[in-house]
């Protein structure tokens, strides 16, 4: 099973990541945000609601990702160019939606100002 761990995450800690990786240590999937603020605009409840639905579905129309979260196809669409725009979720050569990942894990904490 392929998991990716959402994270919020300084330059400086993806860039540390990415040079384990360089050097051979395996890292796993993540996807970074800057700031938990971030992360919240990125993946609001319906976008989270779309990527449930998207879990092990393989590749989809846009339409039947609507369909199957029972929303506006329009109101849909809008959500995966988020999603595609944060690299969260993948375009395929038909042009199809797809979740690459089995599971996704959300890895933050909140802090006193």
């Amino acid at each position: 099973m392929t998991t990716v761990t959402v994270e919020v995450a300084t330059r400086e800690e993806t860039n540390a990541r990415l040079l384990r990786a360089f050097s051979g240590e395996p890292q796993g999937c993540f996807i970074s945000f800057p700031t938990v603020e971030a992360l919240l605009k990125t993946l609001t409840a319906k976008r989270l609601h779309v990527i449930r639905i998207m879990l092990g579905a393989g590749s989809l129309t846009i339409r039947e990702v609507a369909r199957r979260v029972d929303r506006d196809v329009k109101a849909v669409h809008g959500d995966i160019q988020s999603l595609l725009a944060a690299g969260i979720i993948d375009k395929t050569e038909d042009g199809k939606v797809v979740f690459p990942y089995d599971a996704l894990h959300m890895d933050f904490m909140l802090k006193a100002a």
